[in-house]
């Protein structure tokens, strides 16, 4: 059986709050719906109920019936299959979390941040990588990242704020440099561009992502990519440190205003 995902774990978070909440414990749940303890267990750590379960589940924690709806929406996102799907993708994967964040913070001390490449920048990464992929592949990965990129725009926009290392943006053409400082007009996007000048700081330790999430149940969860793959992480000491490296990073950034001159310039030197 697979991990459940960030969405599963949110619903199994909230009934165990609402069950304590009520004053109940795991046993008189498990009597009420005629499961054993460990089932109710299982449902608190990311097993979803059936509907009819959750119903039952909501009645006798108090919830009224005009209160209901968030949950059966929480309920609703559990067991949707998404966009990615179509695609074979994971549901434990970072497009979830992306998919329902509704803020990101990013630091990138590599490449352009993936929600502001150019089509014609992803494929130069994928070509630069030491592993030969196919034309039918590589395009593949490009509708993935231009379909995450939907989620800047429309009627409830992530809100996005990427701070870029200046010899991640050396690297750049003139069209992907002017593609940022086209990003960074939208409302919902903020660019900082640390200069070489900032000397040595903790962002050299490598790039990190930070995640909000809708409901206050939620956790901040940090991602981090790596040579053989990626973790998530949502230990508040290890989230509360990544948060404090972002803001200090933010500080040694130049301003949103300054990185789009900055970018400008670059670009008319291409």
């Amino acid at each position: 059986m697979s991990e459940p995902t960030f969405r599963q774990r949110r619903l199994g978070r909230v009934l165990q709050e609402l069950r304590e909440k009520a004053g109940l414990s795991q046993r008189d749940i498990a009597e009420r719906l005629r499961y054993n303890i460990a089932k109710v267990s299982r449902i608190e750590n990311g097993q979803v109920p059936d509907h009819s379960a959750l119903e039952t589940m909501l009645d006798v924690y108090g919830v009224i019936a005009d209160d209901v709806e968030p949950y059966l929406e929480m309920w609703n996102l559990a067991v949707e299959k998404a966009w990615w799907h179509q695609f074979r993708l994971e549901d434990q994967g970072y497009i979830s979390l992306e998919h329902d964040a509704t803020m990101i913070m990013t630091f990138e001390a590599s490449y352009v941040p993936v929600l502001l490449q150019t089509k014609k920048y992803m494929r130069a990464v994928f070509a630069g990588s030491r592993t030969r992929r196919s034309t039918k592949w590589i395009e593949n990965q490009v509708e993935i990242r231009s379909r995450r990129q939907q989620r800047l725009h429309g009627d409830d926009p992530l809100c996005y704020h990427a701070i870029i290392a200046e010899s991640a943006l050396r690297h750049a053409d003139r069209e992907q440099l002017l593609h940022i400082n086209k990003m960074a007009e939208l409302p919902n996007v903020t660019v900082q561009v640390i200069p070489d000048s900032a000397g040595l700081h903790d962002g050299h330790n490598g790039s990190f992502t930070l995640l909000d999430f809708p409901y206050p149940s939620d956790p901040r969860v940090l991602y981090v990519e790596h040579t053989e793959g990626s973790i998530h992480i949502e230990d508040l000491a290890r989230v509360r440190s990544a948060t404090l490296t972002f803001k200090h990073l933010s500080k040694l950034a130049s301003t949103p205003e300054e990185s789009v001159v900055w970018i400008e310039r670059l670009a008319a030197e291409r």
